[in-house]
Parts: structure tokens; C-alpha cells; sequence
């Protein structure tokens, strides 16, 4: 069960303390994880910017 993935739900905020709290640990402990948690937020983050611009966009183009 160690592959085993789940999945979580947090604010922005909410991921910035977990970041933080990671960050107070051995760097060779966990930065495989924070690395994981930024490029899966950035992901999402420019996922989401691109939704809320489309709509707009096609209103000026409209």
C-alpha cells in the first residue's frame, strides 16, 4: 500500500502552511514532496486562470 495515492482538498493558504511545516524538515526527507505539491498547484492554479480568462476573452472578442 505504499504507492497507494489519495487525494486532498486545501486553500491556498491551507497548502502554504503544509509547504511550511515541510520546510522546518530534513530538505532530503521531504523535498520530493514539496516539489510534487508545487508543481500539482501550479498546475491547477494555471488551469483555473485559464478558465476564468476564456469567458472573457470571448466577451471581448463578441
Amino acid at each position: 500500500m505504499p504507492n497507494d495515492e489519495i487525494q486532498l482538498r486545501l486553500t491556498t493558504d491551507e497548502a502554504n502552511i503544509l509547504l511550511e511545516a515541510l520546510g522546518a524538515l530534513p530538505f532530503v526527507k521531504v523535498y520530493t514532496l514539496i516539489g510534487k505539491i508545487q508543481s500539482q498547484a501550479s498546475a491547477q492554479l494555471a488551469a483555473a486562470s485559464a478558465a476564468t480568462e476564456a469567458p472573457a476573452q470571448a466577451a471581448v472578442e463578441g
